[in-house]
């Protein structure tokens, strides 16, 4: 009996053991599972082609979208939104062929001060231009077209492969991120060649003016001695930077750059650096002699087998609606859609969404929330489900 009674306690107690261990495992998944959804963050208003999503940080909570075509919209950051401001127009007045358009745009650090918007568009099929506009005095959602100031003027061989994001980095510098003027595998040569500013990303102090030009290049930029280099470089061997984007908090700078007919690569930008094309295709041989001495490797690639074709760079996620996106580099795939979550040293990769959406580009409102556009004309915003 005793040895009876025995058995029947310890199968009870192995039977309530294993239900407590279920419970206790099951527990943490159901606290700390998050499912991220994409919403149509302003349902009443479409966009044509949207390329470009931006804020500023001025109080005024407003959302800027950048149409191919050569718009730029402004609108409250409010779901139910109807209407949305024509804050710059240069519609009519410029090349949209292939992948010309407006292309970026950002605000001076200083915006709510100086009212300074900087633009990257391709005024003809054989031209990049860079240029600030100050918005009007009259009216706080509308460029006044005629303050243009020309920065820089950039000859294009190809109307592909025309790069065009541009950033304000911590260093109060402006960024610029330049393709290398088209053709299949570069054919010029120009990612690999410091004289033209083709290939790179550029820098610039855009708050002072030297020797006839309307910037000045930082002293620090990595070329700014070398005769045989144009100055405003930063970093080059970029086949097509396709979005580009300072992490708030860290200060890197994140790059995705599209690649030829094999890999799609993310780069974390270093000054100087030189990332290998048309050498190297993320990290495999493109042409040369295949020595990759001296060249920056991805911190992550992937391959074009599964659907992915064109890579499009984020943001490193600084919000707080998503706790499990924080510090995470979040992008997508033109093409197929695919958005996947990379962590900050490159070592983990995750699928995040599969949102059947051609996404030009990611962009984030004045509180970090992240954004993406999408080609089918609709602005979609990160978010829990059940929080929309």
């Amino acid at each position: 009996m005793k040895v009876l009674k025995s058995l029947v306690l310890v199968i009870l107690f192995l039977f309530f053991s294993c239900e407590t261990e279920e419970v206790d495992n099951n527990a943490p998944d159901e606290i700390n599972a998050e499912a991220i959804v994409l919403v149509n963050a302003f349902p009443n208003l479409n966009f044509t082609q949207p390329l470009d999503l931006q804020s500023v940080d001025d109080n005024s909570d407003r959302i800027f979208v950048a149409e191919k075509g050569g718009a730029i919209k402004v609108f409250d950051n409010n779901s139910n939104v109807t209407e949305a401001d024509v804050f710059l127009d240069l519609r009519g007045t410029i090349s949209t062929t292939s992948e010309q358009g407006l292309l970026g745009f950002t605000f001076h650090p200083t915006f709510e001060t100086n009212g300074y918007v900087f633009v990257c568009y391709t005024p003809s099929e054989r031209l990049s231009v860079v240029s600030r506009f100050t918005v009007s005095n009259s009216n706080p959602n509308s460029v006044d077209l005629s303050t243009e100031l020309i920065l820089l003027e950039i000859p294009q061989p190809a109307t592909n492969h025309n790069g065009g994001q541009i950033a304000f980095g911590p260093d109060g510098y402006l960024y610029i991120a330049m393709g290398d003027g088209g053709g299949s595998g570069d054919p010029d040569g120009n990612a690999q060649n410091r004289t033209n500013l083709l290939g790179n990303i550029l820098r610039i102090d855009v708050d002072n003016t030297q020797n006839g030009f309307n910037y000045v290049i930082p002293t620090d930029n990595p070329f700014v001695n070398d005769i045989d280099s144009r100055n405003e470089i930063f970093a080059y061997g970029f086949r097509n930077p396709w979005r580009m984007s300072f992490d708030t908090t860290t200060g890197k700078l994140w790059t995705g750059d599209v690649g030829q007919n094999k890999i799609e690569e993310i780069d974390v930008v270093q000054i100087g650096g030189n990332y290998g094309w048309n050498l190297f295709e993320g990290t495999s041989c493109f042409s040369g002699d295949c020595s990759d001495s001296g060249l920056i490797s991805p911190i992550f690639e992937y391959n074009q087998d599964n659907g992915d074709r064109s890579i499009t760079g984020g943001y490193v996620y600084r919000g707080e609606e998503i706790a499990s996106l924080q510090g995470k580099y979040i992008y997508g795939d033109f093409v197929s859609g695919r958005i996947w979550t990379l962590t900050e040293d490159g070592s983990t990769n995750e699928l995040l969404i599969e949102s059947g959406f051609n996404i030009a580009s990611f962009g984030t409102d004045a509180n970090q929330e992240l954004y993406l556009c999408a080609f089918n004309g609709n602005i979609y915003k990160f978010s829990l489900e059940g929080n929309n």
